[in-house]
């Protein structure tokens, strides 16, 4: 059983007589990664690509509900897919080692960005529970994608 080494240095999982893919879907190559979270790539690309992803989640789901329950056009839902798409190439931009921890941070952000839309969008200003449910959310989001782990 062979292990493969990647152009970055190290040694992949063995995978014994399966070799990983030299390229991903996109064409660039596999790179391998660190236990740890945002700390190779910068902390500014994580925060904005949550903020749109949040955005263009909201966007795209919107539209959806628009339709379905607002009865506006059926061709409401063809930008809400595109939002939907843009929302999950955006959430493929932030350094981490694992898709889940990804996305597990990505809810803290999602649920603010939900109270924002819910203010600026629809006109209803969240309350003080709204507020520390968010900032608590917030909270668990730094911890998930901030915390120190170890190898």
């Amino acid at each position: 059983m062979a292990s493969l080494a990647p152009e970055s240095g190290g040694t992949w999982i063995n995978w014994g007589n399966i070799a990983p893919p030299a390229r991903a879907w996109n064409g660039r190559p596999f790179r391998r990664q660190s236990a740890t979270v945002a700390t190779k790539g910068p902390i500014l690309t994580a925060i904005l690509a949550y903020v749109g992803a949040a955005v263009a989640e909201i966007a795209g789901c919107f539209a959806f509900w628009a339709w379905l329950r607002l009865d506006k056009p059926v061709w409401w839902v063809v930008p809400g897919m595109i939002s939907l798409a843009v929302f999950a190439y955006l959430l493929t931009l932030v350094e981490s080692s694992f898709a889940g921890r990804a996305y597990a941070a990505y809810g803290g952000v999602y649920i603010a960005a939900s109270l924002a839309w819910l203010w600026i969008v629809e006109g209803a200003r969240p309350d003080r529970w709204d507020a520390i449910g968010a900032a608590l959310c917030l909270l668990g989001m730094a911890v998930i994608l901030f915390g120190p782990r170890t190898a």
